[in-house]
């Protein structure tokens, strides 16, 4: 049974069609990535399983459920997360505030242990625990976005360009924490625009062009393939 499931997905802003009939899943426990170049739909797609974009037609299904028409907080609710693309962090908020935000839904109830786990994969965080969010730099900003999501103790993890902006030293050690964060038994979803990198730490992933899924398979199958250089490169 798949965790998160879009069924036939046609979305529009306005009269401007964005997604056009794209299906995807995630199972418990996996690693997806959806990848895809400029205004190819990926940050639409996101939004649109959050419930922040309502299809015209098609489902999002959350553990076989149909939850098209139901509201952001629910789908937040039934154990979804998001890494936004930017961070959108608080910055005039200490990186412990930014954290407890992400718990917020967990009302009354300890979060000792979850904290120690953010710590323990992001030592600096610690360091800056009472730091303005916003005087960090984008490395650290990136890795207070993702402990924030993991304060609520997601079981699907949705991250939106996680290599945006950062040098390829951080990248290198983002993916390394999201393939950790992904061994904790956590799914991920990962929205990027760089193939090399999602694909070496995913299990699957979705090629998307123009609103329309163009290819799909295992890790291992896209990255030998030539299909993926012209649909991914547009040759």
């Amino acid at each position: 049974m798949a965790l998160l499931a879009l069924d036939d997905v046609t979305t529009y802003y306005g009269k401007m069609r964005i997604l056009e009939g794209i299906s995807i899943e995630v199972g418990a426990g996996e690693l997806v990535c959806l990848l895809g170049g400029n205004a190819s739909g990926k940050s639409t797609t996101l939004k649109t399983i959050l419930g922040i974009v309502r299809p015209r037609s098609g489902r999002v299904m959350i553990d076989s459920e149909d939850v098209t028409g139901r509201a952001v907080a629910e789908r937040i609710a039934r154990g979804l997360a998001i890494v936004p693309e930017n961070r959108r962090l608080f910055g005039y908020m200490t990186v412990r505030e930014n954290l407890e935000l992400g718990a917020v839904l967990r009302k009354g109830e300890p979060l000792d242990d979850d904290f120690d786990r953010v710590h323990t994969l992001f030592p600096r965080l610690h360091e800056r625990a009472e730091q303005l969010a916003g005087t960090l730099s984008g490395g650290e900003q990136q890795m207070v976005a993702m402990g924030r999501a993991l304060m609520s103790r997601p079981r699907l993890l949705l991250m939106d360009e996680p290599s945006m902006g950062l040098s390829p030293a951080l990248v290198q050690q983002n993916f390394r924490i999201i393939k950790e964060v992904h061994e904790s038994g956590v799914a991920i979803l990962v929205v990027e625009q760089n193939a090399t990198m999602a694909l070496a730490i995913a299990d699957r992933g979705y090629v998307l062009a123009t609103g329309a899924i163009v290819l799909s398979g295992s890790a291992d199958e896209l990255l030998a393939s030539e299909d993926l250089k012209r649909a991914y490169l547009g040759r």
